[in-house]
């Protein structure tokens, strides 16, 4: 990198890749984290730089970043971390970037957009799994229609899951889903609709889900009607559907803190092994209101590699010069391309207008 990164949330599972990443591709970013111990551990054995500060103090948080080009937040969960860091950036005329997913994480950052251009800063949320991909068939499919009135995107093969991952789904238990319909995102009931869609090996249920590309998809292609689906059994469809009536129960705080203790006990990523048997698929489709219809379909490595890989090119991109100032999507910063330059990421158009 031309410019130094410092990676708070280093020693998560995510972080923890991210960071292995980077110093694998000769890189050598400031380590951060607001826990001692798993930090120290961790600078030692890669022999960087860290530093040990939590994001309660403001004035604490901007002392840390003053020296550094770019912040890379991979601490979740994201409601709780991007805030304080982003007040932190825009102040310190720091560039930054995340690797949230959510929706309401990512218009939080694009209602930043005038406070980071007049600081001089790109504010770049999302540039891991899942937005990555789809923010890029998003556009890739609004550059074969054109005139695309409806955006539908699906996943298939989430099957690995990291504690940080699981405390934010944790954390969202108690929330409804969400669309943009007329170019305002809309909530909608948890598992709304359904739908089958075609990865290349026969039809998969869908369900509804608020993916982050909701917002980014906006942004990127301005197109102002967009659903998002993941690929789960039937059985989890009805599950949904019914655990509805618990959404008072889920938002209870001591029971979100439970929940959350028993991922970090229980939950601890996959195994490089595994990681190297999973794949993803994403399916992509455009339609107009006069009919037409343009489809395809993605394939990346496992969720957590591509991660890794996206996140360390996207900030070396920034702190090389590479972005505007303001808020940015992972295609209005590096283009509609951006993903397939990527090892292990395949496209396929499966139909044309």
């Amino acid at each position: 990198m031309n410019g130094r990164v410092l990676v708070y949330g280093s020693y998560g599972y995510a972080g923890s890749l991210i960071t292995r990443e980077a110093v694998d591709a000769g890189d050598a970013p400031v380590l951060a984290g607001r826990r001692a111990e798993p930090l120290e551990e961790q600078a030692t054995e890669l022999g960087l730089d860290h530093r040990v500060f939590s994001l309660a103090h403001p004035g604490v948080v901007e002392s840390q970043l003053g020296d550094v080009d770019a912040v890379l937040n991979c601490a979740g969960p994201f409601s709780r971390t991007v805030g304080p860091l982003l007040d932190a950036c825009l102040e310190t005329g720091t560039d930054y970037l995340d690797i949230a997913g959510r929706i309401e994480t990512v218009e939080s950052v694009a209602e930043r957009d005038r406070d980071a251009e007049r600081a001089d800063v790109t504010v770049l949320p999302a540039v891991g799994f899942d937005v990555v991909p789809t923010d890029c068939l998003a556009a890739t499919l609004d550059a074969e229609l054109p005139e695309t009135e409806r955006l539908t995107l699906a996943i298939d093969g989430l099957g690995t899951f990291s504690p940080g991952t699981v405390k934010s789904i944790v954390e969202s238990l108690d929330r409804p889903g969400a669309v943009r319909e007329d170019g305002e995102i809309r909530s909608v009931p948890v598992a709304w609709k359904t739908r089958e869609f075609d990865f290349g090996f026969g039809d998969e249920t869908g369900v509804t889900v608020p993916w982050g590309t909701v917002s980014t998809a906006y942004y990127s292609t301005g197109i102002e009607n967009v659903e998002t689906y993941a690929v789960v059994p039937a059985v989890a469809v009805r599950a949904m559907r019914l655990g509805r009536r618990l959404t008072p129960l889920l938002a209870f705080e001591p029971l979100q803190r439970l929940l959350g203790m028993a991922a970090d006990r229980f939950v601890s990523g996959p195994t490089p092994d595994e990681r190297a048997r999973s794949t993803a698929r994403v399916w992509g489709e455009a339609t107009t209101d006069d009919g037409d219809r343009a489809v395809a379909r993605m394939t990346t490595p496992d969720t957590y590699d591509l991660t890794a890989a996206t996140a360390v090119e996207s900030a070396r991109r920034v702190v090389s010069g590479g972005t505007e100032p303001g808020f940015q999507t992972p295609v209005t910063a590096f283009g509609a391309d951006y993903v397939t330059e990527f090892d292990g990421v395949t496209l396929e158009h499966v139909e044309a207008a």
